[in-house]
């Protein structure tokens, strides 16, 4: 499953700020707006003086103009910022800072998948996991549909990877540890798999800040991060600040 069309051509249907459908050739359009156009069909609707423009609510601004520092961008990010870190596929062992992910827009995130606990909550659907288990996610954007998606591959995988998966959690109305922004738990996007073959910056380095320098560790098996990236979920087993059990349905983010 591909949740990212191929070609743009379906932009046409589009509104820009000019008042016409955003085509291919509009070069007033940043690169990123068509990503996120492409990537929530039919939720992020188009591009007009500076702002993003959604299916429901007011348009958010794509660029504050603000040159921040990366704990600045993790605490206050716009739309663009989200995109200043480029996500790799095959990065598994991270430079110094590089979390592509983990600063997202707030406002965006809410403007797509709800704005208050009660919102989410109205969004929920279950998808069946390991052992019986029924994971609550956002039916928001084909969130829980491509969360079912990654189950049905993970089931092909040999028995021995099944372990990793089991005791899920998802859905938790939260702020970040050390941070005053919202988790993507809170939105019902992520998902965390099982703890006991999870590494986490926060828990190898009890000490250290954000700007500090650490190792990197990660017992997640390649083939499973693998299965969550083909179906739109970044994995913080990528990340420099490490949280390799996280999964995160980031499909702008994935080339």
């Amino acid at each position: 499953m591909n949740i990212r069309p191929i070609a743009f051509l379906w932009l046409s249907i589009l509104v820009c700020g000019c008042g016409r459908p955003v085509r291919p050739e509009d070069s007033d359009v940043p690169e990123e707006v068509r990503t996120l156009i492409s990537s929530y069909q039919g939720l992020v609707k188009g591009y007009a003086k500076g702002r993003i423009l959604f299916k429901k609510g007011d348009p958010i601004i794509f660029d504050d103009g603000k040159e921040k520092t990366f704990t600045e961008k993790l605490a206050g990010a716009d739309i663009q910022d989200m995109f200043s870190i480029p996500y790799s596929r095959e990065n598994d062992s991270p430079d110094y800072l590089q979390d592509a992910g983990r600063i997202r827009c707030e406002a965006f995130l809410k403007r797509i998948y709800g704005d208050s606990e009660k919102a989410v909550k109205a969004n929920l659907v279950t998808v069946k996991w390991f052992d019986g288990q029924k994971i609550p996610f956002n039916r928001v954007g084909g969130a829980a549909d491509s969360l079912r998606a990654v189950f049905i591959d993970l089931q092909e995988l040999p028995e021995e990877f099944h372990d990793y998966c089991r005791g899920a959690s998802s859905f938790n109305w939260r702020e970040v540890r050390g941070a005053k922004q919202m988790s993507a738990h809170s939105f019902a996007i992520a998902i965390d798999i099982n703890t006991e073959y999870s590494n986490y910056w926060r828990w190898d380095n009890p000490d250290a800040g954000e700007l500090d320098r650490i190792g990197h560790k990660n017992r997640i098996p390649e083939e499973i991060i693998r299965i969550f990236e083909s179906h739109g979920f970044i994995s913080g087993s990528r990340w420099y600040h490490y949280d390799t059990m996280h999964f995160e349905f980031r499909p702008e983010l994935l080339p």
